[in-house]
C-alpha cells in the first residue's frame, strides 16, 4: 500500500477522498474546522508537489440534492483554512464538473458538491464511482472516518486505478501507524481503557485486544456488569443481566492471557440520574436499591492513575462516568490528567471513540495526547480487528 510520498504527483490531477463532514449551526456556519484542518498537510504535499487537488467529501445525511448540507456553507472555511482560494463545483460528476477537472493547473484546488445527493455513494455504485474516478489521474484516500464503509468514492474508485496511482493519504497513514502502534508495535506495558455503556457493544474489542495488551481498565456503565456477575450488588446501576456469564468468562481469557483487569471499586452514586441530587461515594459492589453509579470515586482512582503511569502505551477509548454532568465528570477529568501526564513522561496514548474524543476536547487535554483518532465507528472496527474496506482497496 503506497503512502502519499511515494506517488509521484508533479502535473497530475489528484482526487482526494476527505472527510469534511463538520458541524454547522443555524446559520450554516462551520462550528467546528478539526477535519478541514486534519487533511491539509495531505492537500499541502499535493500542491508543493506540483500536483492539483480535486476535493470530494459527504456532508450529513441528505436524501437527494438538500440546500442546507451543500458544501459552499464550508467552501470559505476551507478557503481559510488552506490559505488559499478554491473553486466550487455545483455537482460532484456530469460535464460541467469533468470540463472543470480538465481545466485544473498545478496548484488549483476544485471542491466537489455533497457526494451524497447521490443514493449511488453509500451505495457503492460502480458507475458512479467511475466518473468520479475519471475526473483525475491519482487517487487518495485521506478520509478515515468513512474508512469502514465500503462507499463508492472510499472504496470503489479504488479500482480504476493502476496501484502506482493510488494511496493513503498523511491522515488516513497517521491514524494506521497509531492504531497499529497500540496492537502490534507499542512498547511495553501496554494499557486500554474501555468505558462507555455496554459490555455488548465492546465485547469484540476486548476479545480482539486481550492477546495484545497487559492491563485492561474496565469504567463506566461497563463495569457493574461485570461487578454483579462476580456477586456484587449494583443496585440501579446500568446493567446488562444477559452478559453476566460472558464477562466471567472474558475475566477467565484475561487471567489465562495474563492480562489484568482493574475494575473500579467505589463510585460516585445517585438515587436520580441528574446532575443536581443527591450523591455519595459507595463501594461499587455494594450499591443499594434505589442507587445507582454514574462516576468512578476517589480510590478507584488511585488505582487507576498507578497504571496509567506505569504504562507505556496507552489505549482510551469511553469515559469513566456521565461526564456530561459536572457533578459526575470528575473520573473522567482525572483520567484524562493521569494519561495527559504519562505522555508527558515518554508513554504514548491514543484516545478514540465518540465520547471520549469529545471528552478530551472538551477538558482540554486534546494536546497533552499522542494522538486523537479522527474516526469514531472506523476506529472501533479497527480495534476489533477488522480490515477497513476503505483501505483493503488500496492494497488490491
Amino acid at each position: 500500500m503506497n503512502t502519499i510520498d511515494q506517488i509521484e504527483l508533479k502535473g497530475k490531477k489528484v482526487i482526494i477522498r476527505v472527510d469534511f463532514n463538520v458541524p454547522l449551526n443555524e446559520q450554516n456556519e462551520v462550528t467546528d474546522d478539526t477535519r478541514i484542518r486534519a487533511a491539509k498537510p495531505t492537500i499541502d504535499a499535493v500542491l508543493e508537489a506540483g500536483g492539483s487537488c480535486i476535493l470530494m467529501s459527504h456532508l450529513g445525511r441528505p436524501k437527494g440534492v438538500t440546500p442546507g448540507l451543500s458544501l459552499q456553507h464550508i467552501a470559505q472555511k476551507v478557503e481559510d483554512v488552506l490559505g488559499t482560494k478554491i473553486q466550487l463545483a455545483n455537482d460532484c460528476i456530469g460535464n460541467e464538473t469533468q470540463a472543470l477537472a480538465n481545466n485544473l493547473q498545478s496548484g488549483d484546488i476544485l471542491l466537489l458538491e455533497n457526494l451524497r445527493f447521490y443514493a449511488e455513494e453509500t451505495a457503492g455504485d460502480e458507475n458512479f464511482a467511475q466518473q468520479l474516478a475519471h475526473l483525475a489521474d491519482v487517487y487518495i484516500n485521506d478520509a478515515f472516518g468513512t474508512a469502514h464503509r465500503a462507499h463508492a468514492s472510499t472504496t470503489i474508485i479504488a479500482q480504476f486505478f493502476e496501484n502506482e496511482n493510488k494511496a493513503v493519504g498523511k491522515l488516513l497513514e497517521q491514524e494506521i501507524n497509531a492504531i497499529d502502534k497500540v496492537l502490534q508495535t507499542g512498547e511495553k506495558p501496554v494499557l486500554a481503557i474501555l468505558g462507555g455503556s455496554k459490555v455488548s457493544s465492546k465485547i469484540t474489542i476486548i476479545e480482539n485486544i486481550l492477546e495484545k495488551v497487559d492491563h485492561l481498565i474496565i469504567g463506566g456503565g461497563m463495569a457493574y456488569t461485570f461487578v454483579k456477575a462476580q456477586g456484587g450488588t449494583v443496585g440501579n446501576s446500568i446493567c446488562e443481566d444477559d452478559y453476566l456469564d460472558y464477562t466471567l468468562e472474558l475475566l477467565e481469557k484475561a487471567k489465562a492471557n495474563n492480562v489484568q483487569i482493574h475494575l473500579p471499586v467505589d463510585v460516585i452514586a445517585t438515587t436520580d440520574f441528574s446532575n443536581d441530587t443527591e450523591r455519595k461515594t459507595i463501594q461499587i459492589n455494594a450499591i443499594p436499591d434505589g442507587w445507582e453509579g454514574l462516576d468512578a470515586g476517589p480510590e478507584s482512582l488511585k488505582i487507576f492513575k498507578q497504571v496509567v503511569m506505569d504504562a507505556k502505551t496507552i489505549l482510551w477509548n469511553g469515559p469513566l462516568g456521565v461526564f456530561e454532568f459536572s457533578n459526575f465528570a470528575n473520573g473522567t477529568i482525572e483520567l484524562g490528567r493521569a494519561i495527559a501526564s504519562s505522555t508527558a513522561a515518554g508513554a504514548f496514548s491514543l484516545v478514540g471513540g465518540g465520547d471520549s474524543v469529545a471528552a478530551v476536547k472538551q477538558f482540554g487535554f486534546e494536546k497533552k495526547v499522542s494522538y486523537v483518532s479522527t474516526g469514531g465507528g472506523a476506529m472501533l472496527e479497527s480495534l476489533e480487528g477488522k480490515l477497513l474496506p476503505g483501505i483493503a482497496a488500496l492494497k488490491s
